[in-house]
């Protein structure tokens, strides 16, 4: 049986978006109470009558009844949806139009209508990902500040002001609207992107994996993919990226909380199911001429997927697309990603030349993995009291227990010297 926080938080973007669009954007605080109370009467239900057979239908069931309710008591004093409103007026069409805004096939369009919605130009980055997290998602606010290393005041002030700008534009985007569409796709598949980077590579003081995130990242980037206007070569070649990454989080971590990199994890714990659908999607996203910076992500994570051993990698393909992404998105920590590549092809020398080389380094002041390939590379060359002070730096920086084991055992290590392979990921 599935928990029940669980369950909850799966169905409530499912439902906070079909009463969002039956209530109306600027209703969305209205839309949240609903499925609220839809949980809490769950909670009383369950608790003397058992788990239901379809807790998703009961859940639904519920907001459907609490919504008719809603709009009856509440018709003449409150606007709901414009596009809506004068269905809602009459008693005759009310139930019969509700039902329809409640059926599968319109739910799924109303998460595509909210996951557009959420990536409001007015809306930074980060305010975009933090109201899809929260909106439909179903993270509360503690959860999100956890995942970005804020503070619950500052998370909830960028959700506010998020919303505010939400219930300004009125009514839920039109997904309808073809130029509409493209103009603003980049912008959600940024936030789904960000959204899934921050579940495997995130900053969490909690945990260093969160295997959470980058399944809603997934779930949200494969109903946009079954979108006509959505299943654009980027977006398959960002859910092949997705699955790809994916497919390795079962030997990330161990049974211990352990964090394994790259280089350490047990490829027989890949999950070989996920691979291939990152290699289906990574075939289909090879039509037309595009090329993003997820076709380039997406290729190089399908070098590691089919190598079956670390020493079996193209490292040689990898630096060449490595290249690629830098004249796509250059970026400290892909620079970074490139000088751990070429350490592999070409030796730990050329390696820390390349780290060396990176522009904006300063960027990378906060990221532990930052000196700790530096002393990857120092213990490859033989200079294990260098390599010492790099682990030790990193480990003033660790941002969760798993990454302070983690360096610990990296510092341990310098005292036999041995040249061993790089453990941060070069992916």
């Amino acid at each position: 049986m599935e928990p029940v926080d669980s369950l909850f938080r799966r169905e409530s973007g499912r439902l906070v978006a079909v009463l969002t669009r039956i209530f109306g954007v600027h209703n969305l605080a209205l839309a949240e109470d609903v499925v609220q109370d839809a949980f809490c009467r769950a909670l009383e239900v369950w608790k003397f009558r058992g788990y239901p057979d379809d807790p998703a239908a009961w859940l639904m069931t519920t907001a459907r009844n609490r919504a008719l309710d809603v709009l009856r008591r509440e018709r003449t004093v409150r606007t709901f949806a414009p596009e809506l409103g004068r269905i809602f007026e009459s008693e005759w069409t009310l139930v019969p139009a509700l039902d329809e805004q409640f059926a599968a096939y319109a739910i799924h369009d109303d998460m595509l209508r909210m996951m557009f919605s959420c990536c409001h130009p007015r809306l930074k980055e980060d305010a975009q990902v933090a109201l899809v997290l929260h909106v439909l998602c179903g993270f509360s606010v503690n959860e999100i500040a956890s995942a970005f290393v804020s503070s619950h005041s500052a998370i909830e002030k960028r959700i506010t002001r998020a919303k505010h700008v939400l219930a300004g534009s009125h009514r839920l985007f039109d997904i309808a609207d073809p130029d509409a569409f493209s103009a603003r796709l980049p912008a959600v598949q940024r936030a789904l992107y960000l959204l899934f980077n921050e579940g495997y590579h995130g900053a969490s003081p909690e945990a260093a994996v969160r295997g959470e995130l980058c399944r809603e990242a997934m779930r949200l980037a494969g109903l946009l993919e079954a979108h006509a206007l959505g299943a654009t070569p980027a977006t398959r070649a960002l859910l092949a990226m997705m699955c790809l990454h994916a497919a390795r989080l079962p030997a990330r971590v161990n049974a211990d909380g352990d964090l394994h990199t790259l280089f350490q994890q047990d490829r027989s714990k890949w999950d070989r199911a996920l691979v291939a659908e990152g290699q289906r999607l990574l075939d289909l996203s090879a039509t037309g001429s595009e090329l993003s910076e997820y076709h380039v992500e997406a290729a190089i994570a399908w070098v590691h997927a089919r190598a079956p051993r670390t020493e079996d990698t193209e490292w040689k393909s990898i630096v060449a697309m490595y290249d690629k992404l830098m004249a796509i998105r250059p970026s400290p920590v892909v620079a970074l990603n490139r000088a751990i590549a070429i350490a592999q092809l070409d030796g730990p020398e050329r390696g820390l030349e390349a780290i060396r080389a990176i522009e904006d380094s300063d960027r990378l002041a906060q990221y532990p993995f930052y000196p700790a390939a530096v002393g990857e590379l120092e213990l490859r060359r033989g200079r294990p009291a260098a390599a010492r002070g790099q682990f030790q730096a990193a480990l003033g920086l660790a941002r969760n227990g798993a990454e302070r084991r983690f360096f610990e055992q990296r510092v341990k290590s310098c005292g036999v010297g041995s040249g061993e392979r790089p453990a941060t990921e070069s992916a």
